[in-house]
């Protein structure tokens, strides 16, 4: 599974190794992590998939990205889901499984954590300014009849 540029930006993490370059075990982990995202990963998986055991992985994963593997899993799969939010009509429970989520609860309980808001808020806030922004002429109607309804109060 290919994940769009920007979807990477938000799980990208910074290297706490200064300007030194990300270990391959590392780069290739997070290389399966997010073609696999969307299936069930355990450290184990991961690890298995590198040539490393699970506790090197979790210690180094942890020492070079700055962030623990779940958490790191957890990013990616919110991020995929708020690329699907903002770019389809699909329910939300349908993606929340769809990127990897066990449960909706678990989905909504992770994304509200990471992004403050809840899914159907971030579709909602995406599909708002994409409608506003989307004609310049309505900018200015939604903005002067807000005003106008401020002043009449």
């Amino acid at each position: 599974m290919m994940m769009s540029p920007r979807a990477t930006q938000f799980t990208q993490v910074s290297l706490r190794n200064g300007n030194r370059a990300e270990p391959v075990e590392i780069w290739r982990a997070r290389q399966f992590i997010h073609e696999h995202s969307d299936e069930g990963l355990s450290l184990t998986k991961v690890a298995k998939s590198v040539h490393i055991s699970p506790n090197h992985l979790s210690d180094k994963f942890k020492e070079v990205t700055g962030i623990n593997f779940v958490d790191y899993i957890a990013r990616t799969r919110v991020e995929q889901a708020r690329e699907h939010l903002r770019n389809s009509n699909v329910r939300i429970s349908e993606i929340a499984f769809a990127v990897g989520f066990q449960s909706l609860s678990q989905f909504n309980r992770v994304f509200k954590k990471l992004t403050r808001q809840s899914p159907s808020q971030s579709r909602m806030t995406h599909k708002r300014c994409t409608t506003i922004t989307d004609d310049p002429k309505k900018i200015r109607t939604r903005f002067s009849v807000k005003m106008r309804s401020r002043a009449i109060r």
